[in-house]
């Protein structure tokens, strides 16, 4: 009876061995496998979006301070989205890179940016932009919206602030005021 658990422990220890180097090489490949699937999804991603949103100027005059950043607005406001896009290397994309941007809100609709230089009088920046005036009948409450760019390429990547609603656009109550300013 000795005998035979001494013989069963020298096979577990001749076996240990084997099997903890099968159980890491198992281990070895699967890391190895995640870390491609990571670097794929990392090199996948061709374009960066980046961007705020402000209170516009329009032909009836500004509400409040224009180009300064803004979450809250009433209806009859112009709320613009301001967006950069770039390469994997930092490189800025302009209207020769970028097909095209869209900037889904919520409700569906769906706003085209156009890239130009900013303040429009004596550009200082350059970048895209999309404005949307809500409406009159517009409800109150949180806007969420997704930015989608495409390049010449045809490769699109997609933008959406966080899930955290409070810090998405919000339409409060009352109605905007304009007043006449200079446009910078």
């Amino acid at each position: 009876m000795i005998m035979g658990r001494c013989r069963a422990a020298s096979l577990i220890a001749q076996g240990l061995p084997m099997k903890i180097v099968r159980l890491s090489a198992i281990a070895l490949f699967a890391t190895m496998l995640g870390f491609a699937s990571a670097a794929d999804a990392q090199q996948a991603q061709k374009l960066f979006i980046d961007g705020d949103i402000v209170r516009g100027n329009t032909a009836l005059g500004a509400t409040g301070p224009i180009c300064v950043l803004n979450s809250q607005f009433k209806r009859g406001e112009n709320v613009v989205f301001r967006m950069r896009v770039r390469t994997v290397n930092g490189e800025l994309l302009d209207e020769k890179g970028i097909k095209g941007i869209t900037v889904e809100l919520t409700d569906g609709r769906k706003l085209n940016a156009r890239y130009g230089g900013h303040p429009p009088r004596s550009p200082t920046d350059f970048f895209w932009t999309a404005a949307w005036m809500v409406p009159a009948d517009y409800p109150t409450g949180t806007l969420g919206y997704k930015v989608t760019a495409t390049d010449m390429q045809g490769n699109t990547q997609s933008w959406e602030p966080m899930k955290e609603y409070r810090s998405w656009v919000v339409i409060i109550p009352g109605t905007a005021e304009y007043t006449k300013q200079a446009t910078p």
